[in-house]
């Protein structure tokens, strides 16, 4: 991700790819985009006083203005979000979000991860207000719970059980799969199923399981989506490889392990702890939600 913390009336900012170029003009508050857009994946953050740009392959996402999302330090470190991994296990690349070191173990900056946070905040409030779709993944037991909740309370997508390699990248059969998955069901609601022999019965219940295990929380979605939440950088690895091929735009919750510059926006947190992951996950959907309201009524 490019930052840009200041700029006049044309502010060029010029990828380190070939022939990439992109322009970002802003007179006054309106804003417009001139750019010979690279075939690889482009994605910039330009940051003002009061509001926030982002840009990505195939033109603008439009500009959001800061708002209050009521995140407070002393929360956060009731929720143990500050906690890190031990100093031995550690990314270097963390050291700016890293404030101290106790007991062997790395202390998050919250005032990073708060500002960060807000941001993030920001972007999916704008998204959802356009009626973007998300998609919510964290497969770890600990993280399993609360991303099912979040999904249900944001209404939108989840996969918390297990990712399928090629979900995305390969959406073709999953959109195969998920067919499949909508005709057993409605088979199983009307009753067909109690009509076949047993064994039979039993193998398609089987089957029927199996896919409400592990796309049971992507049921509803008809196409890829244009936000992805990750709980866990390396739990969620090959999910995040997946969205950086296709360039969709990734919002990551990060421990002192990881590597910051894999997402879009990367969230410095504690995501081994249940309450840190909660805390994070509820700003984010309450955000959504949020913007889903403002969606409905200007739509």
């Amino acid at each position: 991700m490019y930052l840009v913390q200041s700029f006049d009336s044309v502010i060029k900012i010029v990828s380190n790819r070939k022939d990439s170029l992109m322009a970002y003009s802003s007179i006054y508050s309106q804003s417009t985009v001139e750019e010979k857009v690279p075939s690889e994946q482009f994605f910039i953050s330009v940051r003002r006083s009061s509001s926030l740009c982002f840009l990505k392959k195939g033109g603008v996402w439009g500009e959001m203005t800061r708002r209050y999302w009521n995140i407070n330090l002393d929360e956060m470190l009731e929720a143990g979000v500050h906690f890190g991994h031990g100093t031995r296990k550690w990314n270097p690349k963390m050291a700016p979000y890293i404030s101290a070191k106790r007991k062997g173990i790395h202390i998050t900056n919250l005032t990073k991860t708060a500002r960060f946070l807000s941001e993030a905040c920001d972007l999916v409030f704008d998204a959802a207000s356009r009626g973007k779709q998300f998609l919510i993944v964290g497969t770890k037991k600990k993280a399993a719970d609360s991303v099912a909740r979040a999904a249900i309370k944001a209404r939108c997508h989840c996969v918390n059980k297990k990712w399928l390699g090629g979900m995305l990248t390969n959406w073709s059969t999953t959109e195969t799969r998920l067919h499949k998955f909508r005709d057993l069901r409605m088979e199983q609601k009307t009753g067909r199923l109690n009509r076949l022999p047993k064994r039979d019965a039993a193998v398609v219940k089987r089957q029927l399981y199996r896919l409400q295990t592990y796309l049971g929380g992507i049921k509803y979605m008809t196409g890829l989506p244009d936000i992805v939440i990750i709980v866990d950088q390396h739990e969620e690895y090959t999910a995040l490889r997946e969205c950086i091929t296709l360039g969709i735009p990734t919002i990551c919750l990060i421990d002192t392990n990881c590597d910051p510059d894999l997402a879009d926006i990367s969230i410095p947190a504690n995501d081994d702890a249940i309450s840190s992951i909660r805390l994070i996950l509820n700003k984010l959907v309450f955000a959504i939600s949020e913007g889903h309201s403002s969606y409905i009524r200007n739509p």
